[in-house]
């Protein structure tokens, strides 16, 4: 390691320029002689099988935040961040039983497009606008910042020169090709980053007897306390068990179930099973990253605590410059590059179809489709320069992970209350909605600024009142859930016809609405993998 950063030999660059030059082929060759529609441009012409939905959900979520942050994190904290995939594993359960069905029997484009039904026209408006907030700050900038420290670590080469070309290649497939192009890359892109992420764990298992340690009990003794446990009572950063479930749930409730970046792979599908069972297979993959991509950065503090110290973001580059043998250590970087490139392409690609759909169609509802296919191509473009210059005050945050949850609970409150509650209780009306998210966006808003830390000030909130954000998404999310429902009740009842098909009848036909109809039943999958996330969570108590 050098100031300048980790210089790959030629070997491994020669297999990075490999790979990017054949994401974009496959990315562009998927859509080859097609006329795009603006179905098949924004969904994918709902084409979509289950796998390749499960396998998109799960890269659109896994960045090159996930790889390097969840490392450092583990290096620093241990297990307990490995809650935030986890939890998601629940909230995707919740996608597939309570929020699919209707997502996809509507016949919807977008997520705000559902809030229309539900509720009415501004409320569709709001959530378009807030969800393009979300991509913009969350899904690419934070992306795009996390990219540039990773890349000058790896290649030396100066960050805009890397996010330049980085940002190019991920925007030609993702502009030109849509959602089937976007889907076909990552499915290819989650295959090559778990099984990166797999060869780090693999090589630190290897490097374990070398250093003395070939046993649970030394491994135990070399580690931190707790290193090794998701549920703590007394949390440095917040991530207290009680906080973890009541708080994580508000967040990825808005991500997994309302977020357009993450549900518009399920808007794709080709049937309903298919999104469902999408679902549940991401669920099942979100298991993985605890133990390839958490526990790498407990090994970092084992083997390398003497070489990182207290550069914990420098966890996952000391791995693999110190284990990985050149060759491998390309495919590793490959690796990081799908997790960037995914995550860009997926919500850049998610904003342009809310652009588009929501906001241009309802503004000129005969559109035309080629129009409304380069409306979509030309805000992505807007969108990813606006991205980029936010992205250089990433550096205001103590992390990157840290960042993206802290802003995310700021955003999440009112958008979950108002699908949560719009899907599980007809009597929630459209003034309900409206208020609801506007008040919870100025709520949002304010605690954003409040804790962004500027001119050296410390987080007010968070530092000052000793608020962590999970805590922060949980009460947010409860005082929207009084204004949601007592506007409701001083407002007048929607009318039945109006909402029929567009709520449960109530929560227990969830699960026994109808007969169970076979092994693939998605209530059983579901059953199955709730049962294998409790024993988890026992085993690593």
């Amino acid at each position: 390691m050098n100031e300048t950063g980790l210089v790959m030999p030629l070997l491994d660059l020669i297999i990075i320029v490999i790979y990017i030059i054949l994401v974009l082929a496959l990315g562009l060759l998927s859509v080859r002689k097609t006329k795009l529609s603006s179905q098949q441009y924004f969904l994918a012409g709902k084409s979509l099988p289950w796998f390749m939905v499960g396998a998109a959900l799960f890269s659109a979520n896994i960045s090159t935040i996930h790889l390097v942050g969840l490392a450092a994190s583990g290096y620093n904290e241990g297990l307990v961040w490995g809650n935030f995939e986890w939890m998601a594993t629940f909230c995707l359960i919740i996608l597939a039983l309570v929020f699919a069905p209707f997502y996809f029997r509507t016949k919807i484009s977008t997520l705000p497009e559902f809030l229309e039904k539900r509720y009415s026209r501004g409320a569709r408006l709001m959530a378009a606008f807030m969800a393009i907030i979300a991509a913009l700050f969350i899904h690419i900038g934070m992306s795009i910042y996390a990219g540039a420290i990773v890349f000058k670590k790896f290649f030396g080469t100066d960050v805009i020169v890397s996010i330049i070309i980085i940002s190019i290649v991920t925007a030609i497939y993702t502009i030109l090709g849509g959602l089937k192009a976007v889907v076909v890359t990552e499915t290819i892109q989650t295959v090559i980053l778990i099984f990166g992420a797999l060869i780090v764990t693999v090589f630190c298992l290897l490097a374990l007897p070398a250093h003395g340690i070939t046993s649970l009990a030394q491994l135990k003794g070399a580690m931190r306390p707790d290193q090794l446990s998701m549920l703590h009572t007394n949390s440095q950063v917040g991530l207290n068990w009680y906080a973890v479930f009541l708080g994580y749930p508000i967040l990825g409730i808005w991500y997994w179930c309302t977020d357009q970046t993450i549900v518009q792979r399920v808007l794709g599908s080709r049937s309903e099973p298919d999104a469902q069972h999408g679902a549940l297979f991401a669920g099942l993959l979100k298991i993985t990253p605890v133990f390839i991509m958490v526990l790498p950065g407990v090994f970092g503090y084992v083997l390398f605590r003497d070489i990182i110290g207290n550069n914990a973001n420098e966890t996952l580059p000391v791995l693999i410059m110190n284990l990985i043998p050149v060759g491998i250590r390309g495919i590793i970087a490959a690796a990081l590059l799908a997790a960037l490139m995914s995550t860009i392409s997926a919500a850049l690609n998610s904003a342009a179809t809310l652009v588009a759909i929501d906001i241009a169609k309802s503004i000129k509802p005969n559109l035309r489709d080629k129009a409304q296919v380069n409306i979509g191509r030309v805000s992505a473009v807007l969108i990813m320069i606006l991205a980029i210059i936010w992205s250089t005050q990433g550096g205001r945050y103590s992390s990157i992970f840290e960042a993206i949850n802290a802003i995310g609970s700021d955003l999440a409150p009112p958008i979950t209350a108002v699908f949560l509650w719009g899907v599980l209780w007809k009597r929630g009306t459209k003034q309900a909605a409206i208020v609801t998210l506007i008040s919870g966006f100025l709520m949002g808003i304010t605690a954003f600024i409040l804790d962004l830390p500027l001119f050296g000030t410390k987080k007010i909130i968070t530092e000052g009142l000793g608020i962590p954000f999970l805590m922060q998404a949980w009460w947010m999310f409860v005082i929207c859930s009084i204004i949601y429902v007592t506007t409701s009740l001083l407002t007048p009842k929607p009318e039945p016809s109006k909402i029929e098909g567009l709520t449960w009848k109530s929560p227990k036909e969830i699960l026994i609405g109808k007969r169970i109809t076979g092994i693939t039943d998605p209530r059983l999958l579901a059953a199955f993998l709730f049962a294998l996330m409790v024993v988890l969570y026992f085993i690593f108590r």
